[in-house]
């Protein structure tokens, strides 16, 4: 446990910044989907799970990433 605390606390590469963000982005579309007042039809709502599932994924493996500096 101590070792994945460590991992998200270290400092992440660049690429892998990036692609928190879109993470990130991708599960508040998602979220705004779900929030809609809007009746919507189901395959969306589908797709707005598996984009919320997704984003998620996404953005919890890019921030356990680490950059190790050789020294």
């Amino acid at each position: 446990m101590n070792n994945i605390i460590n991992r998200v606390q270290s400092t992440t590469p660049k690429f892998f910044k990036i692609l928190r963000a879109i993470g990130l982005s991708l599960a508040a579309v998602s979220g705004a989907v779900f929030a809609s007042n809007v009746e919507l039809p189901k395959i969306i709502t589908d797709i707005a799970g598996y984009v919320a599932v997704a984003g998620s994924v996404m953005g919890a493996v890019s921030q356990t990433a680490v950059l190790e500096e050789n020294e």
